[in-house]
């Protein structure tokens, strides 16, 4: 994914929009080119539209990708669906599964795979739009994502109408439950709370984000955390969201330093499973779906990495969960709450 930063000139007196000082650079993109392959501005890490007015010493930050294809083609993936009716289709999304195409994931999604199951035709790209639509154009049916490497449950909307009700409610974030399980390297220093922080990007590392305190700075996220059970140094979590940041639960796990096995960018590599994937699954989602009063709830199983994992902790370590008062003991009952789970919708 190509991208490049600059700092504008604390001279210049122009006061133009971002795109055409962009396009004025020395090996710049032209307008066009800018707007069908923009992913993100970053204008003094804020996020800026292409129609920003420049000013003097702006430090701007720009993705953007090459060779984006004409049309998202339907594709015969497997899909492993919990629930489906007219308007709605609740997947169990298997790690490695890419919500929807983007830069280096043109397929293999899990938006080729739902085209390819619903029946529809190929969806061509817009291009000559504004970058929001061209974005969304994207993104048929999504209402929220898992990334790449977490799996678990995620609701797809089969018309426009239900894709704009359900993206309301992940929107406001206050009728929805999400629940995801992970299996972290180290011990909270409490074994149950809720994480309050700003998420930015962090300056050091593109890719990755970062927890802060200062509330002037990036967005507000929140994440309630429950340890089920420690062993040895590792701790088997369960954790709610109250907002949806990228990368929030990683993001937050790494601020209470315990990142979540196998993350790539958060935690280190482990001695004892050097090669374990990202240990987080989304297991439960509860939301209202059309024309429904009440919150329909849908759960995924525990994947059989986790299982993998456990066995060895199981093994090598005593188990330790929490009394009443928050102190530790051992108690070999902890963690039925990450058991084999049940499937679909109650």
């Amino acid at each position: 994914m190509p991208s490049f930063s600059f700092r504008v000139p604390d001279d210049y007196c122009g006061g133009g929009r971002l795109d055409s000082y962009v396009a004025s650079l020395p090996g710049g993109m032209n307008r066009s080119h800018l707007k069908s392959g923009l992913l993100r501005v970053l204008v003094n890490e804020k996020v800026r539209k292409p129609s920003y007015k420049v000013r003097p010493g702006d430090c701007i930050y720009i993705d953007w990708e090459d060779n984006v294809p004409d049309g998202i083609e339907p594709e015969d993936i497997p899909l492993n669906i919990i629930y489906e009716d007219s308007r709605v289709c609740v997947i169990d999304k298997e790690q490695g599964m890419v919500t929807h195409p983007a830069a280096g994931n043109w397929s293999g999604t899990l938006v080729n795979a739902l085209l390819f199951h619903l029946g529809r035709e190929r969806i061509e790209q817009v291009k000559d739009a504004p970058v929001s639509e061209v974005l969304l154009s994207r993104r048929p049916g999504i209402v929220h994502r898992l990334d790449k490497d977490t799996s678990g449950v995620i609701i797809t909307a089969k018309d426009a109408a239900c894709q704009e009700w359900l993206s309301a409610q992940f929107r406001q974030h206050n009728h929805i439950v999400k629940e995801y399980i992970a299996i972290c390297l180290g011990r909270p220093q409490n074994w149950q709370g809720v994480v309050r922080t700003q998420i930015i990007r962090d300056p050091k590392d593109r890719k990755r984000f970062k927890a802060v305190e200062d509330s002037s700075a990036g967005k507000y996220a929140e994440t309630a955390y429950r340890c089920i059970a420690c062993y040895g140094e590792y701790s088997l979590m369960v954790l709610r969201l109250a907002t949806g940041r990228t990368h929030q639960i990683r993001v937050h796990m790494r601020y209470l330093n315990c990142p979540v096995m196998g993350d790539p960018l958060y935690a280190r590599v482990d001695r004892t499973f050097p090669h374990a994937s990202l240990m987080l699954h989304a297991r439960l989602l509860k939301i209202r779906l059309p024309g429904e009063d009440k919150l329909s709830e849908f759960r995924s199983g525990t994947p059989s990495r986790f299982r993998e994992v456990m066995r060895v902790l199981h093994r090598k370590y005593r188990k330790a969960v929490a009394k009443k008062d928050g102190r530790a003991e051992s108690d070999e009952r902890a963690g039925s709450d990450v058991g084999a789970g049940s499937d679909g919708r109650n």
